[in-house]
């Protein structure tokens, strides 16, 4: 069976989860891609096309070019909307493109949100042309001013008022020329995720994360906790909006914020996890999770029962660099077990590398997943394991 990958940059969730669960699938795999060199560097064995992989048209053509496709699939962020506009087109099981299109696009999301009646927010859309003056909206005070196609909190800010959302809005838009700005109402509360999983009929609750961010006002990840099952209520107040967006096929990673009980949507990501989370989940439920999530692509459908492991506790934590400048020292990739705690350490960023600072995960320098069974020694022994480690940033 052939299947057709979209990307962009080579990410883990590719190397290391989507292609290896191919192989083991026996599926032949054809990566389309903007970017052939970065991509055949990584994993020379794959037959890796040339494609603009944005235009859905492109990749349609591309893809009649070659080898009739048995499924299309993508784990990027930016591409679900063109995933599921070629899988449609050939006739092959995918992603409602409008439920992909309203998730990517966070202004589309707010308007279906508040036309069905599950989340109302405050939003408002910004162009750098001047269709809107920030100082002429009626915001909420504080708010959160963001790219309204954008990823991983780049350019994600907190403003107080009209005078600073207009200096960041004139930032932003300098370095985004062309982009949409949403602002939209801060919703306060403690941030934690979603992760599921479904074929189009059965929708399985994978349990999520607890996110803990950087200082105000930016909104940088910088560790999660693993909440083996949220309650009741909160997962129905989570689900609601996604039933009312249309998303129940393939993996979907949503964040929510709770407040007093109450669960608020702040952004859908229709796709797996990333920065490696959904590898740690993988191994956490020890489930073939990568390889349910192809298969779905496949048309299979998914078991009534995944048989997820439900004793597991985890943590990931991201060291940042505070600063820009060049990396001098840090840590080796590291595998190892801890009284009974499995610790795996990737390094982000090669030592000689220089970087501005981004105020996003593009600050991370690395990446410790750790497992185990019991929470307060999976959090000790990754303070521990981080706290034994330097790393150093030099301007």
């Amino acid at each position: 069976m052939r299947l057709y990958l979209l990307a962009l940059n080579p990410t883990d969730s590719v190397t290391e989860g989507f292609l290896p669960a191919a192989a083991r699938l026996g599926l032949d795999v054809t990566v389309l891609t903007d970017q052939p060199d970065a991509h055949r560097s990584v994993y020379p064995d794959v037959e890796i096309l040339e494609c603009d992989v944005r235009d859905f048209r492109a990749v349609v053509t591309r893809i009649s070019t070659r080898h009739r496709p048995d499924g299309v699939f993508s784990n990027s962020d930016h591409l679900q909307t063109q995933a599921a506009l070629t899988a449609d087109y050939f006739g092959l099981p995918g992603k409602d493109w409008r439920a992909a299109l309203a998730c990517k696009d966070k202004a589309e999301m707010r308007r279906r949100l508040a036309a069905a009646g599950v989340d109302t927010v405050w939003s408002a859309e910004l162009t750098g042309t001047g269709a809107i003056e920030p100082v002429a909206l009626a915001a909420p005070y504080p708010c959160v001013l963001k790219p309204r196609e954008g990823v991983a909190s780049e350019d994600v800010v907190l403003v107080d008022g009209p005078e600073e959302l207009g200096t960041r809005a004139t930032e932003i838009f300098a370095r985004r020329p062309g982009a949409v700005l949403v602002v939209e109402e801060y919703l306060p509360g403690e941030l934690y995720t979603l992760e599921t999983l479904g074929d189009g009929d059965v929708r399985h609750v994978l349990g999520g994360f607890h996110t803990e961010l950087s200082a105000p006002p930016y909104f940088i990840e910088e560790r999660l906790v693993f909440v083996p099952a949220h309650p009741g209520p909160v997962v129905a107040q989570v689900l609601a909006p996604l039933d009312a967006l249309g998303v129940g096929f393939g993996a979907c990673h949503t964040e929510f914020v709770l407040h007093e009980g109450h669960a608020r949507i702040i952004e859908v990501n229709y796709r797996a996890v990333g920065d490696q989370v959904d590898l740690l989940l993988a191994r956490l439920l020890e489930i073939p999770l990568f390889e349910h999530i192809l298969r779905t692509h496949l048309g299979e459908p998914l078991p009534a029962d995944l048989g997820v492991r439900r004793d597991g506790a985890a943590r990931l934590e991201y060291p940042c660099a505070d600063r820009a400048g060049t990396l001098t020292s840090a840590p080796p990739d590291t595998e190892l077990t801890m009284d009974g705690v499995d610790l795996t350490y990737r390094r982000l960023r090669a030592v000689g590398e220089r970087h501005e600072l981004y105020r996003t995960n593009r600050d991370y320098l690395g990446v410790l997943r750790a497992t185990g069974t019991d929470q307060a020694s999976v959090d000790r022994v990754s303070a521990q394991f981080l706290a034994d480690r330097h790393w150093e940033v030099q301007p």
